[in-house]
């Protein structure tokens, strides 16, 4: 490829930055060598390169891109097109300190701002994953030794204060999430609260990679055979069989197969995953190793979201840890990478995960040939999620059934948090759990399943959170959120802000999603103004339009919570 960049070159930090990534320049021209094969081999380095930039100077320059571009040997504009698909990295000059607000559902059901109402200085965000301690702020300062911390329970103080340089004190103990903490009922955060979530010895003395011993007993056909009694489906929202998923990548002929835990949950209100790997990073480490030996995969990815700093701290130091031990890597067969996003919903899809791992834009792929076919790099691959993944050992181990659930419940309960439960729970009880509602409140509506879900009523709390009776009843468990709203939430506020991130989050690659999304919220808006109802009519076309021809899951529900406001809640009438 003849390159073509500015010849301007980077500046220091921004040398450092990516050749503490790709390493230090060679002395040779390796495309003239190679013909920049080699090069173009590395373009999986293209996400950490731009992560390194934009945290060591705040933003990534088109001097940092053009030299990015000759050592991948990818055209500018490539670089400049992956770049600009995410929304925390930044193409114009911004400071090292800055300061994200989240303006999503449930920071702005608790008093949150909205984007017009942000302090000069301060960026408006999507959903952060703190619901369970709305609102929330994600700070950072950029620099040689940078640092990002993620904020709950913010005020518009803070927020001014932050902006003026100030910092947030350090987060919570990550098992202030789960109320449940030390019930020793519970199986998938049976360890949330019982000891340090960073010591291995810790974990193994608990019973921890017991089950991967009895994996390795089992062989693949058995460890199989257990998940598929188990009854365990996804719980990322697809709720396909684990199962039949694992058979179908390990009978594929070609090699290598990969194995990659999604664990960028976008969905606004889920912070169940957050909650998994920051208190229990080594079951996800053995569960992965499990999935691995029983799909014959040489190689796993965690994809994270960006806007989680502890628990890609928490995954680095426990992953470092595993293979000094030799549980990973070496002789084992079998090693982990993590890979951290950079604030795009669309990239919690499976194909677009494989897209962005592999340097390209985050636009979900055409189907067939499915991922268990032509996944990540063209090979066969296994996609799981957090709470999915964490299922295994006890299945494994113990033979349980996968009948237990996790819920993130925030809005207006008591007791905000993650709960675990058996599937068959109704949602009265489960608003129980969590300690019901708030002094003075009165239950308004619950969206269950994030903003790709719908909205449930009051008439609905003895609803039965399954599968079946809630596909039934036209809603969905989806990714397990559960955001209860009182009096004093405003839905048509609710309704604006879902249109609006589906608008903003759509990667814009089909037709139906693209122009939905923009037709869906001016229609939203225009009823908010009070005007002629005919939009609701012009909002169902456009919602099937979307549900029928979008490439991916992201066009195919954005109508969803909407429509069940409007018919089941009766918003706009």
């Amino acid at each position: 490829m003849d390159l073509k960049t500015r010849g301007e070159p980077p500046s220091a930090d921004e040398l450092a930055a990516v050749d503490a990534v790709l390493g230090a320049a060679p002395d040779r021209d390796l495309h003239d060598v190679t013909g920049g094969h080699s090069l173009r081999n590395r373009r999986h380095l293209l996400l950490p390169a731009l992560h390194a930039v934009n945290d060591r100077v705040g933003w990534i320059s088109q001097r940092a891109i053009d030299y990015i571009a000759e050592r991948l040997d990818a055209s500018p504009a490539e670089i400049y097109g992956v770049a600009s698909f995410y929304a925390l990295f930044s193409l114009t000059e911004r400071p090292a300190h800055q300061v994200h607000v989240c303006v999503d559902l449930a920071c702005r059901a608790n008093g949150g701002p909205a984007e017009g109402d942000l302090p000069a200085g301060a960026h408006a965000s999507p959903c952060l994953g703190a619901c369970e301690r709305a609102p929330a702020a994600f700070v950072i300062d950029a620099g040689a030794t940078p640092s990002q911390a993620v904020a709950g329970h913010v005020t518009a103080v803070q927020v001014r204060q932050w902006s003026d340089g100030d910092g947030p004190d350090p987060e919570a103990a990550p098992a202030a999430a789960v109320p449940q903490a030390g019930d020793r009922s519970l199986v998938l955060l049976a360890r949330v609260g019982r000891g340090d979530p960073l010591d291995l010895d810790g974990y193994i003395a608990d019973g921890g990679f017991r089950a991967l011993a009895k994996a390795r007993e089992l062989g693949p056909v058995g460890v199989i055979a257990a998940v598929d009694a188990s009854g365990l489906t996804g719980r990322g929202g697809a709720a396909f069989p684990t199962g039949r998923k694992w058979e179908a990548v390990r009978s594929q002929p070609a090699t290598p197969h990969y194995l990659v835990c999604n664990a960028d949950e976008s969905e606004p209100g889920t912070f169940k995953d957050r909650v998994l790997i920051e208190n229990d990073p080594y079951a996800l480490i053995e569960a992965m190793t499990i999935a691995a030996l029983a799909t014959d995969c040489a190689y796993g990815y965690i994809y994270l979201r960006g806007e989680y700093p502890r628990a890609f701290a928490t995954l680095l130091h426990a992953l470092t840890t595993s293979r000094d031990r030799g549980l990973l890597g070496g002789e084992t067969g079998f090693d982990i990478a993590v890979v951290k996003g950079a604030g795009a919903y669309i990239c919690g899809e499976e194909t677009a995960i494989f897209n962005s791992i592999e340097g390209y834009r985050g636009e979900p792929r055409n189907k067939p040939p499915f991922p268990f076919e032509v996944g990540l790099f063209g090979q066969p691959t296994v996609v799981n999620n957090v709470e999915t993944l964490i299922n295994i050992p006890s299945i494994v181990l113990d033979g349980r059934p996968a009948n237990r659930r996790l819920f993130c419940l925030s809005g207006a309960v008591k007791v905000p948090g993650v709960y675990e439960t058996e599937l068959g729970l109704t949602l009265g009880e489960l608003i129980e759990l969590a300690g019901g509602l708030r002094d003075g409140s009165e239950l308004q509506a619950v969206l269950l399943g994030g903003a790709a879900g719908g909205f449930a009523g009051p008439a609905d709390l003895d609803l039965v959170l399954d599968q079946d009776s809630t596909r039934a009843a036209g809603l969905t468990l989806g990714s397990g959120v559960v955001m209860v709203h009182d009096q004093s939430v405003d839905l048509i506020d609710q309704l604006t802000r879902i249109a609006a991130f589906f608008r903003d989050e759509s990667c814009g690659q089909c037709v139906p999603c693209r122009v939905g999304t923009v037709r869906q919220e001016e229609a939203i808006e225009r009823l908010a103004a009070g005007a002629s109802t005919g939009d609701l009519d012009l909002l169902r076309d456009i919602g099937q339009a979307m549900k029928d021809a979008s490439i991916c899951g992201l066009g195919q529900t954005a109508h969803n919570a909407i429509e069940t406001a409007i018919v089941r809640l009766g918003v706009f009438s």
